[in-house]
């Protein structure tokens, strides 16, 4: 099957509208738009979403009065995207693919959303295509938001707490000396550390402005979070918000954001 296969089987049976509901999934929902909202400050700016899911981010900035175009790869997602858009929402939406934006003309977004697509590239080749059609398609001064799903976390969480270290020794999916996370399209995400992000970012021609552990440690506690009233819950977000930028604590976070200026 071709990667597109396995996606459409995984988020045809998944219910992605959802996963940012709860309090614990909410952490990186709003620790990501404290950091878009950052460099949106005018009504009319434009945005566009490369791999925009159900739509979530993409909404509420159109809800906001910001001018937004999405671009998505599966079907399914695509469906639940147009059913929850609004009447008058500033917002449409094409399929496509992250690595080739054959629609899209060079230096026209203000800010430019790529919260999916890197979780699902397996290749280097791959992964620079996607960063490289982001800033195509980015104003000289524009911002970019990259999205990674953090290896070490899901080793600590799936491997040794959920006892599948076993397994994913078996499977060939660690590098038995460095502990480095290995995927293939079948499983579906691809897992990175730090250092591979870097040196992903230092190709482009990009100024870094922040890199945020966009859940940190949220995941790893998520029935605590989930049962936190709310007023405690709003002291952890404003906890998390306050460290969620220290690089000593970016390596235990499930979700991490890489935000960068084109030059």
């Amino acid at each position: 099957m071709q990667t597109k296969d396995y996606l459409d089987r995984y988020y045809g049976g998944y219910d992605e509208d959802s996963r940012l509901e709860p309090k614990h999934g909410r952490v990186e929902f709003i620790t990501t738009m404290s950091y878009i909202k950052k460099y949106l400050y005018a009504p009319g700016m434009r945005v566009l979403e490369i791999g925009a899911g159900t739509g979530r981010y993409s909404h509420a900035l159109a809800r906001e009065g910001y001018e937004v175009d999405a671009v998505e790869l599966v079907e399914s997602n695509i469906e639940v995207f147009k059913n929850n858009t609004q009447p008058g929402e500033p917002v449409k939406i094409t399929q496509g693919d992250a690595r080739e934006l054959i629609n899209y003309t060079d230096s026209t977004y203000d800010v430019t959303l790529l919260l999916g697509p890197m979780y699902h590239l397996f290749t280097r080749e791959d992964q620079e295509k996607a960063l490289a059609e982001a800033v195509r398609v980015t104003k000289p001064g524009g911002v970019i938001f990259t999205a990674y799903c953090m290896g070490d976390p899901s080793i600590i969480a799936f491997g040794f707490i959920k006892g599948n270290i076993h397994q994913l020794m078996d499977k060939g999916m660690l590098d038995m000396e460095t502990f480095t996370p290995r995927s293939d399209p079948w499983d579906i995400f691809q897992l990175y550390r730090k250092e591979h992000i870097d040196s992903l970012r230092e190709m482009l021609p990009v100024e870094q402005l922040h890199f945020i552990a966009a859940d940190g440690f949220t995941e790893h506690m998520r029935e605590t979070v989930d049962a936190m009233d709310d007023e405690t819950y709003e002291l952890y977000l404003r906890y998390h918000l306050t460290i969620c930028e220290r690089q000593d604590m970016v390596g235990w976070s499930h979700h991490t954001l890489d935000v960068f200026r084109k030059k």
